[in-house]
């Protein structure tokens, strides 16, 4: 039995296509990924700065000269 080019050739496409499909699908996941961890920080930062507004004490100083 001999190996023609043809089949290497016919091989080589298939597992390129598989490839190009599996590097797709990562690229969407570390996408999706980063727009929701971005996401959840913008709501921690505002959660939190309206946290420190509602509790914050107000101080007067009074310069006595």
């Amino acid at each position: 039995m001999s190996v023609e080019r043809a089949d290497l050739e016919a091989k080589l496409r298939e597992i390129q296509g598989v490839i190009e499909e599996t590097a797709h699908g990562a690229k969407n996941t570390v996408v999706l990924a980063a727009v929701g961890v971005v996401g959840l920080l913008l709501v921690v930062y505002l959660l939190g700065r309206r946290k420190g507004k509602k509790g914050s004490a107000r101080v007067e100083v009074y310069r006595l000269s």
